[in-house]
C-alpha cells in the first residue's frame, strides 16, 4: 500500500509540474538572476520590465487567437509597424517643424487610435476571410498579408513630404498615453500601458471562457471537422477571431508609438516571432485547441525576464539569444510529447 501511494503521489506531483511548468520556469529564472544581482528584485526593475513587455502581451494575446484554432499569424509584427505609423503621423505636434501632414488641424486623440484599430482590425478580416474562404493555409496567407502590409506601410511612410524620415514630435497627450501612471512618482507608480494590457488580458479570458466565440474557437482547433458536424459555422467564427486579433495588433502599434515617442515603417518588425515564441512556451499548443490567458502572460514574461534580466547581470546579448532558442525548442518538445501521450 505505501508503494501504490508512494507512486499516486509522484504521479500527482509530475502532473502538477507539467501542467505548472512555465510558472517554474518563471520563478527560477528570477531566482537564478536575483542571486547574482540581488537588484534585480526591487520594484522599479518590475514596472521597468511589465512596462516594456506591455504591448507585446497584447501582441501575443491577439496571437494565441490564432494558435488555438491550430493556425499561425505571421502578420502581426507588420501590423504593428502600420498602426504606429498611422497613428504617429496623425498625432503630431503642431509646431513640429517636420510635419507628416502640414495642413491636417489637430485631431481629437481617439480618432486616429480608433482609425488605427479599425485597419489592423481590417486586415485580421481580410486574414479570416482568405483563410476560411479559400481554404488556404494560415501561415501561407498571413505571411502574403505580412509582406503586402509591409509594403502599404512603406508606401504611406515615404508619402512627401515626409519621405521617408522617422515620425517624431508627438502631441504630448499622445505620449502620456504610453509613459503617464498613476500614483505617486516612482517606482510605486502604475503606467497606463500596463493597466491596458492587463485589460486587454481579463477582456480575452472572458472571450476564452464565457463565450460561444470562445468555446468555438477551441472546438476548432481541437478538432475542425467535429466542429463542422456539431453545427459550428468554422468559417463565420474564423473571422471574428482573426478580425479580433488584428484589431488588438493595431492596439499595440499605437501603445508602441506612444511608448517610444514615434514611428517608423520598421516597427514591429519580427514581433510576430516573439509572440508566436511567447504564446507556445506559455502553454498555447501548435496543434490547436489549447491555450490560456495566464500561460501567455506568463510566457511574455519569461521573454521579458530574460531580455531584461540578463542584459543586467552583463550576460552577452549572443547568449541571450541561445537560451531564448532552447526555451522554444523545449516547450515545442514538451507540447508534442504530451499532444502524442494524449493520442
Amino acid at each position: 500500500m505505501n508503494n501504490l501511494a508512494l507512486r499516486e503521489n509522484l504521479k500527482k506531483s509530475k502532473s502538477i509540474f507539467s501542467q505548472n511548468a512555465i510558472y517554474f520556469v518563471l520563478i527560477a529564472l528570477i531566482a537564478g538572476i536575483a542571486i547574482k544581482d540581488p537588484n534585480f528584485l526591487s520594484i522599479n526593475i518590475l514596472r521597468d520590465i511589465l512596462l516594456q513587455n506591455s504591448t507585446k502581451a497584447i501582441i501575443a494575446l491577439g496571437a494565441a487567437f490564432i494558435l488555438i484554432t491550430g493556425g499561425t499569424d505571421l502578420s502581426s509584427g507588420r501590423l504593428v509597424g502600420l498602426s504606429a505609423v498611422i497613428s504617429a503621423s496623425m498625432l503630431q505636434a503642431s509646431d513640429y517643424p517636420r510635419l507628416f501632414f502640414p495642413n491636417l488641424p489637430e485631431l481629437p486623440l481617439f480618432v486616429p487610435i480608433v482609425l488605427a484599430i479599425l485597419v489592423g482590425l481590417a486586415v485580421g478580416l481580410m486574414n479570416g476571410w482568405i483563410v476560411s474562404r479559400f481554404n488556404v493555409p494560415p501561415f501561407i496567407a498571413t505571411l502574403g498579408t505580412m509582406v503586402i502590409v509591409y509594403g502599404l506601410n512603406s508606401l504611406y511612410f515615404d508619402m512627401k513630404p515626409n519621405e521617408s524620415q522617422p515620425i517624431g514630435g508627438l502631441r504630448s497627450d499622445f505620449g502620456h498615453l504610453g509613459t503617464g501612471y498613476i500614483g505617486p512618482s516612482g517606482p510605486y507608480s502604475i503606467p497606463y500601458i500596463v493597466i491596458i494590457a492587463v485589460a486587454v488580458a481579463v477582456l480575452v479570458w472572458i472571450i476564452f471562457n464565457k463565450t460561444r466565440l470562445g468555446k468555438n474557437m477551441y472546438a476548432i482547433g481541437g478538432n475542425i471537422q467535429a466542429a463542422v458536424v456539431s453545427g459550428i459555422n468554422v468559417k463565420r467564427n474564423l473571422i471574428y477571431i482573426y478580425s479580433i486579433a488584428g484589431a488588438l495588433y493595431g492596439l499595440a502599434g499605437v501603445l508602441e508609438a506612444a511608448r517610444t515617442g514615434g514611428a517608423t515603417n520598421n516597427y514591429g518588425n519580427m514581433y510576430e516571432l516573439d509572440a508566436i515564441a511567447a504564446c507556445v512556451v506559455g502553454g498555447v499548443s501548435t496543434s490547436g485547441g489549447i491555450g490560456t490567458v495566464p500561460g501567455v502572460m506568463a510566457g511574455v514574461l519569461i521573454f521579458g525576464v530574460i531580455n531584461y534580466g540578463l542584459t543586467f547581470i552583463g550576460v552577452s546579448p549572443y547568449w541571450q539569444l541561445i537560451i531564448k532558442g532552447l526555451i522554444i525548442v523545449a516547450a515545442v518538445a514538451f507540447d508534442i510529447r504530451k499532444y502524442v501521450a494524449k493520442k
